[in-house]
Formats: C-alpha cells, structure tokens, sequence
C-alpha cells in the first residue's frame, strides 16, 4: 500500500474511531477514484502548481504545448495487450501491458457529494459511519486516456516509455454498488466526455489561471 494510501486509511479509522465513542455521530466517508475532466463551459478546470503529479493534467500541458512528451511508469503490467483492460473482459485475457486506473469526471464526483449529503440529511437513515466508493466501476489504461485525449484534441501526444515505480499498483478501479444502492448515485460520462471537457478547458487556458511569464517548464515528469 502506497504511503498516501495509509493515509487516507488512518483518517477513515479516526472517523470510526469518532463513531465508536459517539453513535450520535452521523459520517459518510468518500473514497475518491481518479478525478478528471472540467466544467463544460471551459471556465474552471485543473491548474496545478509545478509539475502535474496526476496523468489528465500532465497529458494536457503536452497537447498544448508546455511539455515536450508524458512518460509512462512501465509497459509490463497485467493488462490487456497495452492498450487496457475493461473489467467485463475475464482476467485470463490478460496480456503484458500499461498501469489500470478508474478515472470519473469532476461532474459526476460533484453529483456524489450531493447524494451525500442527501443521505446523511436524511433523518429518516440510519447512517453511522459508512465509506462509498465514487468511480465507474471501469478500468481505463493509460495508453486508453491518452488515445482519447488525442481524439478530443487533435494532438499528438508524444510519449516515452520508462521504468516501473516501486510500489505501483497493477489494476485499481471502484466497486461502485454500495454507491448506486445505498445513495442512489452513479456515474454518468466516460472517458470520451471526460478528454473532451478536459481539452475544452486546456484549449481556452493553456496557461491554467496565470500567463505564460507565471508558468514555468519544470523538467520531465513519469506515468
């Protein structure tokens, strides 16, 4: 487990923790998958400080011309052929491949935090102290967001292909039942509406909220 996995694992047992010694405690624990997208009108969207620790962010800096190319972290993992796994496939068409993660459009993890706090509102619910997983449920490749970035954009997306990080996992993507029954919530838009939106935002602030004079090149970064 990654140390900003522990992380958030520590500050859900401080909640239960919180519960345990206060049942009139009403908690609802949201585990975020991999947020990304923007708003459609193209007016708020990503704009990290130096160089992009997340895949979306640093794909759009290369499609507008702030970074030379995206560097992804190993092609040797257990997925499907390179291009990804989606999870209705069986694991036993599994081939030598790039890292699987669930990405979920900003949209939808705003739509979560709604359904939220409709339940824990509710004072009809009995709530305690639950975790719901807010994803889609599906499994998308890197080399998958990177393709559809490029559709979205129209640019090519140089890419370059490195070592594995210690630590990495292979596949990671939501078990989003709990969610869909208990909140009455799901995901709605996919990866295509995800890269479209992102790009939208990219495309109108290729320098985020600053200038290009308040942007600087900060080396090379890996995914």
């Amino acid at each position: 487990m990654a140390a900003h996995e522990c992380k958030k694992l520590m500050a859900e047992e401080i909640c239960r923790d919180i519960y345990r010694s206060d049942s009139e405690w009403r908690i609802i624990l949201l585990r975020y998958f991999n947020p990304v997208g923007a708003h459609p009108s193209g007016y708020l969207g990503e704009d990290p400080r130096g160089v992009p620790n997340n895949l979306m962010p640093y794909v759009q800096q290369v499609a507008v011309g702030r970074r030379p190319s995206v560097t992804i972290f190993g092609n040797n993992y257990a997925t499907k052929d390179g291009t990804g796994l989606r999870f209705s496939h069986l694991l036993r068409t599994l081939l030598p491949g790039v890292q699987v993660r669930d990405y979920i459009h900003v949209l939808d993890l705003a739509e979560g935090h709604i359904a939220a706090l409709r339940k824990l509102f509710d004072s009809s619910s009995n709530i305690g102290c639950e975790p719901y997983n807010l994803g889609t449920g599906k499994g998308t490749s890197v080399l998958e967001i990177v393709n559809a970035f490029e559709k979205a954009s129209g640019k090519k997306i140089p890419l370059v292909i490195g070592q594995r990080r210690p630590g990495d996992a292979e596949i990671l993507f939501a078990g989003t039942g709990k969610a869909e029954r208990e909140l009455n919530w799901k995901a709605k838009y996919g990866i295509t509406e995800m890269c479209r939106d992102q790009w939208n935002w990219a495309s109108k602030n290729p320098y985020g909220y600053g200038s290009p004079d308040s942007t600087k090149q900060n080396g090379s970064n890996s995914h």
